[in-house]
């Protein structure tokens, strides 16, 4: 029998049209996506939906255990344990439906939003793509479940709007897992936190790259690849950064002048201290130290 919900242990809300049409109309600018259904389906024998005309919206399956099958158009797809697919808007025929014998245990989610064509493609999400595997998305779940707990609270602006920035994160879960996703490894070993920690104990010093990557043992090359992959920053502008975000604590506190702060960080000429300064922050150090004072004289009047 083809059911399209009614499992037992389901989870299921689905927005009144009036909600998202006219809530999310009003706030163009600040939803560019919102939650339209969202749903768990255990062992959800007998599942089969198809949208004949195509979905306006984005769907994405998670699939927790079991297995299923999703046709866009001509094409057939089947999604497993341990997988995860976005159906982007489209209007083709889309048809899924639970295995049969093995039938599938899902968490999903419908979204759209004013301009989903666009953000589909900035993300790349693509019809042909078919299912991807992932590791226990745990952090996944834990999202949808803040969506769910917000929208049973109720569709107030607050809850939409945590809903909303949650989905933002949901999605992200998938898209990006290794950002998401813990991965065992040994703090002692992993030469991001090391050479972040070097460079702290270290402000007061002129590093250079090759004296980064001679710490680790590497090529100054292989160092730099390694680092600016997992930071997305090269190691000289972050080392540079945390200097800036020193001289701001010590510029705030008003007590420091403006040499000392230069010469604590490894900066001989104050001059040049000044120039990184506002090249990193926008503004010089003498105007950052006055907004300072006059933030802190605000706070104790």
């Amino acid at each position: 029998m083809k059911k399209r919900d009614g499992f037992e242990g389901e989870v299921l809300i689905n927005l009144p049209p009036k909600v998202y049409k006219e809530f999310f109309t009003r706030e163009p600018g600040f939803f560019q996506i919102y939650v339209a259904h969202i749903g768990f389906f255990p062992k959800a024998y007998g599942h089969y939906r198809e949208w004949r005309k195509g979905c306006e919206d984005n769907i994405v399956f998670y699939c927790l255990n079991g297995k299923g099958n999703y046709v866009i158009g001509d094409k057939r797809y089947q999604l497993t344990a341990n997988q995860y697919t976005i159906i982007p808007a489209t209007e083709q025929c889309i048809r899924y439906w639970a295995d049969a014998e093995d039938p599938w245990t899902i968490y999903w989610v419908h979204f759209n939003g004013e301009n989903l064509k666009t953000f589909n493609s900035f993300l790349n999400i693509d019809q042909h793509k078919g299912p991807v595997p992932i590791p226990f998305n745990a952090k996944g779940i834990e999202l949808w479940n803040d969506m769910c707990q917000s929208l049973e609270l109720g569709y107030s602006k607050e809850n939409l709007c945590n809903t909303s920035f949650c989905l933002y994160s949901f999605v992200a879960t998938f898209l990006f897992p290794e950002k998401h996703i813990p991965v065992a490894k040994e703090e002692s070993t992993d030469l991001t936190t090391l050479t972040i920690r070097h460079m702290r104990d270290n402000l007061h010093k002129k590093l250079s790259i090759d004296d980064m990557a001679s710490h680790h043992k590497m090529s100054s090359s292989h160092f730099s690849t390694l680092f600016r992959k997992s930071t997305g920053m090269p190691p000289m502008d972050y080392f540079i950064n945390i200097k800036m975000q020193k001289a701001c604590q010590l510029l705030y506190s008003n007590e420091s002048k403006i040499k000392e702060v230069a010469i604590e960080l490894g900066y001989d000429d104050p001059y040049y201290f000044s120039r990184v300064f506002k090249k990193y922050m926008g503004v010089s150090p003498e105007q950052y130290k006055v907004a300072s004072f006059k933030t802190t004289s605000k706070e104790t009047e």
